[in-house]
């Protein structure tokens, strides 16, 4: 995973839906993207919608256009053939009946084809085909892209560059991030994506699936409600420490299932593009107030550096095993991604090593 990356998810449905209006009005559909590029399939297979029967294309839907940071794209019909990028634009689509014919490989938490489990599950209930992993880093693989030719590319949450955006314009649509790159919330990726593949009114629908699923969960451990927590990350390197906010999936997640943000942690401004705030292990102790400490790590020989701190070690929360360490790079990017189709998947194992580490909490 590469570290730290945001969604101010806490802006919730009412500045997307502000931003989006239907060709069925004679109106633009405005939001405000940024460079990335992604292709998304309507097919599945050569030229059949994967969602045609399941999900049409709504009456009126194009033209649409989308106004993103880096450029805008005008998308004149349903686009058949669909390649994502970064994160959640796949599992959007997929949950819209829409199969890509391309997505970005993901070679932290993929399987053997460097694809997400729960997209995966998603693709082959859907008896589509899987789509080709597209290398994304050191450098876009814009050839694969090119050969796949598709009609438009998705990508709301990525890191794009103008460059980037710019290379891939020139031969497709592109829809990116609104603000910045990394810094769009689960609701509004769906609300822009929806509207891109034509379907806005399928938008409010998986947002509601997102909260019942947690608001279950809430509801079978009552003994999460009102439980102070925060959420950290300190393996970058020794000494540093940095606190995700509201806004980032791993926190509204967390905040879906009853618990609060600490005192301490609840009010923290991030830097502008950022979804984390940098303390430094200097300021461990400000985590004095928190009752149930989560973070993650890309290894266990990293884990094991960065609890051996003093300082780390430290925070009382730690110290008394309320403590939730995430080391399942799966699991860890399905609650990193917060789609519609990650959050289910991630809750029968999640929410049960919660309630371990909740059972840790000092009275």
């Amino acid at each position: 995973m590469r570290a730290h990356l945001h969604r101010t998810t806490s802006r919730r449905r009412t500045r997307s839906r502000e931003l989006i209006t239907t060709a069925a009005t004679a109106a633009t559909l405005a939001l405000v993207l940024a460079a990335c590029g992604g292709t998304d399939d309507a097919t599945g297979t050569d030229d059949t919608d994967a969602g045609s029967d399941e999900a049409p294309t709504a009456e009126g839907a194009f033209p649409v256009t989308l106004e993103g940071a880096l450029g805008t794209a005008e998308i004149t019909e349903a686009p058949e053939r669909v390649v994502t990028l970064g994160w959640g634009a796949d599992d959007i689509a997929v949950s819209l009946g829409v199969v890509p014919v391309g997505v970005e490989a993901d070679d932290w938490a993929g399987d053997e084809n460097r694809l997400r489990p729960w997209f995966v599950d998603a693709v082959e209930e859907a008896g589509a085909e899987l789509p080709e992993a597209i290398t994304m880093y050191p450098e876009l693989d814009v050839e694969a892209i090119v050969a796949l030719e598709p009609d438009l590319v998705l990508a709301p949450q990525t890191g794009i560059d103008q460059a980037t955006y710019d290379q891939l314009a020139a031969f497709t649509d592109v829809v990116a991030y609104p603000e910045g790159p990394w810094i769009t919330p689960i609701d509004e990726q769906i609300e822009i994506v929806a509207a891109a593949l034509g379907k806005p009114d399928e938008a409010a629908g998986l947002v509601d699936g997102i909260d019942q699923a947690l608001a279950d969960a809430a509801a079978e451990n009552p003994d999460f409600a009102g439980t102070q927590i925060a959420y950290v990350y300190g393996g970058n390197e020794q000494g540093a420490l940095s606190v995700y906010v509201p806004g980032d999936p791993r926190i509204d997640t967390l905040l879906g299932l009853g618990f609060e943000l600490a005192p301490s942690v609840a009010d923290l401004e991030p830097p502008a593009g950022s979804f984390t705030v940098d303390w430094g292990l200097e300021n461990a102790d400000r985590l004095d107030d928190v009752e149930l400490l989560f973070t993650w790590f890309n290894t266990a020989e990293e884990q094991e550096v960065t609890e051996a701190q003093p300082l780390f070690a430290s925070i009382p929360a730690f110290a008394s095993g309320a403590y939730v360490p995430m080391l399942d790079t799966q699991l860890g990017m399905a609650v990193t991604t917060g789609t519609p189709l990650s959050v289910p998947w991630a809750l029968d194992e999640y929410v049960p090593l919660i309630a371990d580490a909740v059972a840790q909490v000092e009275d």
